[in-house]
């Protein structure tokens, strides 16, 4: 009898762990922009809803405020980051965050193990504020060479959301160049072929030809991902780049597994 009833408790167990493994997590999405207006802000969070959504694995939720960047409890029952997995910072400028706000956003990532996303023009966010330019990785520098077929060179293929581009890829899109960004701090996933664009166009800043345009590195005990693509509305229809989104998100919220480990440039 007692076998059985630790045959039960094992199976009850397991069943439990299922559930939690398959339990739907919550992604929120933050549109504010306090600088340059990108139209494309509404394509990314209508793929990442409907990616969520027709996958069952996580629920989406938009924001163009930034109210919910806070642990305090909220009025009227609104969620509040202890209600999320990851954040997604599709934004620019100095966004309406008071220091309170800004503590929580950092807790949250390295202290509650979860994850952030910033997507394109999240890297011209807080540029006056330090923390979040180490927490994201680098800071905008320009985009020399405009919205044009990019070149672009996989780094990690075996990473979520990249082993289903070829080594060599194009992208119409707007690539930036960043600056305050180390190799020693970060993984590469994606970077501007520098073999072939013209690096002596003028805004061209960067003399180690590393342009860096997608990474991944981990802060405190949470995640962090840096996707540089998306400027054009058109780059959220691509298959590719959908698929990409859609392992990518579950690599933030800690779903899957992917190695973040910082690692120099792979030679040519």
């Amino acid at each position: 009898m007692r076998r059985k009833w630790h045959i039960l408790v094992l199976i009850l167990s397991l069943a439990n762990v299922a559930l939690a493994q398959e339990k739907k997590r919550n992604l929120l999405f933050i549109g504010q922009s306090k600088g340059y207006q990108h139209d494309s802000i509404s394509t990314a969070m209508a793929t990442l809803y409907n990616l969520g959504r027709s996958s069952r694995k996580w629920d989406t939720y938009f924001r163009t405020d930034c109210t919910a960047i806070t642990k305090k409890p909220l009025k009227w029952g609104a969620k509040n980051l202890t209600a999320f997995d990851a954040v997604v910072f599709f934004t620019d400028g100095e966004l309406d965050m008071d220091d309170s706000q800004k503590a929580d956003l950092l807790s949250f990532v390295r202290d509650d193990g979860k994850g952030f996303i910033g997507i394109h023009s999240a890297a011209i966010t807080f540029v006056s504020w330090p923390e979040y330019g180490r927490m994201i990785g680098g800071y905008y520098d320009g985009h020399p060479w405009g919205e044009f077929d990019a070149p672009l060179v996989v780094e990690d293929a075996g990473f979520p959301g990249m082993g289903q581009l070829s080594r060599h890829v194009t992208v119409k899109d707007e690539i930036y160049q960043i600056k305050d960004y180390s190799r020693a701090n970060l993984r590469v996933l994606l970077r501007l072929d520098a073999d072939n664009v013209d690096l002596s166009r003028k805004g061209v800043h960067r003399k180690d030809e590393d342009f860096a345009v997608i990474w991944a590195r981990n802060y405190g005990t949470g995640r962090v991902l840096y996707n540089g693509l998306g400027h054009s509305r058109e780059v959220w229809d691509r298959p590719d780049i959908q698929q990409m989104w859609l392992e990518m998100v579950p690599w933030a919220m800690g779903l899957i597994p992917g190695d973040a480990t910082p690692r120099p440039m792979p030679s040519k």
